[in-house]
């Protein structure tokens, strides 16, 4: 059973969370606040977590910072803020995903399947699938990133990209081919997601982020892994 934790200060949403989510089997912890959520997530470590960015006592993005330091659980952001420098900062802090206020419940269950889907385990054949750079090493089987000798910690749907670019080597992957793989067809226009997502995991692999070796960018065109 997956546990899914709700970060909302809205009452009335919080209960209708609990029901529906509750209803299809999953096991629901519902935070209040930011402090109530941390504190949750610490002792009883969520699947997925939704998390509002207007909170009563800190801002949603620092929610995610806390969750995403020591948890690599796909965030779904939900939130009445429809700015792009809000959905760009709660991409920058970790989130994997992004709901705008108001919403269809069937759509944020969908996001919600679809966001555990990307963080479980994927059944590979028994061989060893690695792929090796000078600068890291890649295993799909185990879907481990190694870089220096330690492992890299990337979040489900940094993992999920690089994935998708390790399996084509050499080949361009157009930028809708990405949004579609890794975030489902309706995100086929949501090109910033991929130039957060792009530079985040340059500045975890790339030995020099501003001069891509790897992970190479065509311009209006797409991306593709160069090993």
């Amino acid at each position: 059973m997956s546990r899914i934790l709700v970060v909302d200060d809205d009452k009335q949403l919080l209960r209708a969370m609990r029901i529906n989510l509750a209803a299809r089997g999953y096991d629901v912890v519902l935070a209040p606040d930011g402090t109530t959520a941390l504190a949750a997530a610490t002792k009883a470590p969520p699947d997925l977590a939704v998390v509002d960015l207007g909170l009563p006592d800190m801002d949603g993005v620092e929610v995610i910072e806390g969750i995403r330091g020591w948890l690599a659980v796909p965030i779904i952001v939900l939130s009445a803020r429809h700015l792009e420098q809000a959905k760009v900062r709660a991409l920058d802090a970790g989130a994997d995903d992004y709901v705008t206020k108001p919403f269809g419940m069937d759509e944020l269950l969908a996001r919600i399947r679809a966001g555990l889907r990307r963080s479980a385990p994927i059944v590979e054949a028994p061989e060893v699938a690695t792929t090796v750079t000078e600068a890291f090493t890649v295993d799909l089987t185990a879907k481990r990133v190694v870089r220096d000798g330690a492992d890299i910690r990337l979040t489900p749907t940094e993992w999920h990209l690089l994935e998708v670019l390790v399996r084509n080597p050499g080949r361009l992957i157009s930028q809708k081919q990405l949004l579609q793989e890794v975030w489902g067809p309706r995100y086929e226009t949501e090109t910033n997601y991929l130039r957060v997502y792009m530079a985040q995991l340059r500045a975890k692999l790339e030995p020099d982020p501003s001069r891509p070796r790897y992970l190479i960018t065509e311009p209006g065109m797409g991306y593709r892994f160069q090993p």
